[in-house]
């Protein structure tokens, strides 16, 4: 039997193992999903936004995966760092995937980045999300005005989050602790800022359009600023995606406000340049951009500052290295040939990975599917090199229980779903996420 670990229980740590059960020519195949956290589903359950239900419910499609007799969900178990080295981890299967993702954002490389009030748009997902790893209490909103710098989806999501109404909320799962900071948020004013024009912005238009849906904010356009980009005047020449997005913009800013409570400001050709305060964040200062001609921008030398107390930046994800595996520290990758592991330049048997830490933090969720499908590929023409070289455990659970590792299994993640479908129940509401660790692995692991 070929036995593979796979490092990360997210779509491409899931699809990887569903594309190493489906494939026919090693056909006894046995994969441990193993994840740090004792949850599966990594960002689709962290990372997208509670009012995303179509996309949240990929779960369903997951968790068929991971209920395949030959695939074991192990949670709470811990790669790298103080925990279990991969070299010991590979120890214990004929090969090892990794598929961790890109774990923090990229900085702005401004003065007073790290002011208080100032931090990455992912710690801001995260609490929200209830990830463990998050403070349940971290985000108070007693801003009154917020700037996102960034024009991505992470960055629509946030400055949606942030304008919605408590109320709206209350269907998802989302804790008790962000609902009543979001009821006693004193933001009135989100600005979500760009440094380049509306057509090069990386937002969907799907996601554009439901800031325009909120009912309790206006979304405001600046036509001068959506003027500048070259594109704005004819944007039949643009991919649809921005020729749509375009033409949202410009029906924004050829209407009035509404008088609501909230304003949502989209602004564009702006670049940061300092963040502005001393004891805690009190604004941003940016330079106005113009197109360079080729496809960039170039500085102007003019300076605006808007307020705020609160800064979120959403300017990209970054990988980082997992100790113990080699690390591209310019492309924030393992380097990799096709998903194989590479150490000096060369293939190293038994290790591969795929996702965000095989080519870097882009494409969609359904981008890692074919992602995965390669690396699976390249392991299972391994395989039979595999099979003869390496010895794995007989049942590698009890070789990570003896490396130290108490792995949470399957029945102990659908106890942390009946704790949160009861905290949920005693809430008069849905499902209630459990948003720390104590609590999780309390449910996981209930004594008595």
């Amino acid at each position: 039997m070929l036995r593979v670990a796979v490092v990360g229980s997210g779509p491409s740590g899931v699809y990887t193992a569903e594309a190493l059960t489906r494939q026919e020519a090693v056909p006894d195949v046995s994969v441990d999903v193993l994840d740090r956290l004792p949850c599966p589903y990594g960002l689709v359950r962290y990372g997208v936004a509670p009012d995303h239900e179509k996309i949240k419910s990929l779960q369903g499609t997951l968790r068929r995966v991971l209920e395949d007799p030959r695939i074991r969900f192990l949670g709470d178990v811990t790669v790298g760092g103080p925990g279990l080295s991969p070299r010991a981890l590979l120890g214990l299967y004929h090969a090892v995937v990794y598929c961790f993702g890109a774990a923090t954002d990229r900085r702005l490389g401004v003065p007073g980045e790290d002011l208080p009030g100032s931090c990455a748009a992912t710690h801001f997902v995260s609490w929200y999300s209830a990830h463990p790893d998050e403070a349940p209490d971290g985000f108070p909103l007693h801003a009154r005005s917020a700037v996102v710098v960034g024009v991505g989806n992470v960055a629509v999501d946030v400055a949606r989050i942030l304008a919605r109404g408590a109320e709206e909320l209350r269907r998802t799962d989302v804790p008790e602790g962000v609902l009543r900071a979001l009821a006693d948020s004193r933001v009135t004013d989100v600005h979500m800022v760009g440094r380049r024009g509306p057509s090069q912005a990386k937002f969907t238009t799907k996601e554009l359009r439901e800031l325009g849906d909120l009912p309790g904010a206006d979304v405001l356009v600046r036509p001068e600023e959506l003027e500048l980009d070259p594109a704005y005047t004819d944007p039949q020449g643009l991919v649809p995606v921005a020729r749509r997005n375009v033409e949202v913009l410009r029906g924004w800013a050829s209407r009035p406000a509404a008088g609501r409570r909230r304003r949502i400001h989209l602004r564009f050709f702006l670049r940061p340049v300092a963040v502005l305060g001393e004891d805690g964040v009190t604004g941003v200062r940016f330079e106005r951009t113009a197109p360079d001609g080729r496809g960039g921008v170039r500085g102007t030398g003019v300076l605006e500052d808007i307020d705020a107390q609160l800064v979120l930046r959403s300017v990209g994800y970054r990988g980082v290295p997992l100790e113990g595996l080699p690390f591209d520290d310019r492309l924030g990758i393992v380097p990799n040939e096709e998903g194989r592991v590479l150490r000096g330049g060369v293939p190293s048997p038994g290790e591969y990975v795929a996702g965000w830490i095989k080519r870097g933090p882009t494409g969609v969720i359904g981008t890692n599917r074919p992602c995965a499908k390669q690396t699976a590929a390249a392991l299972v023409a391994d395989a039979r090199e595999l099979l003869a070289r390496r010895t794995a455990a007989a049942d590698p659970l009890e070789g990570l229980r003896a490396l130290g590792q108490d792995p949470v299994e399957w029945t102990g993640w659908e106890a942390i779903e009946a704790a949160e479908a009861a905290l949920g129940r005693s809430l008069d509401r849905a499902t209630v996420k459990i948003p720390d660790w104590e609590g999780l692995l309390a449910a996981a692991r209930p004594t008595g």
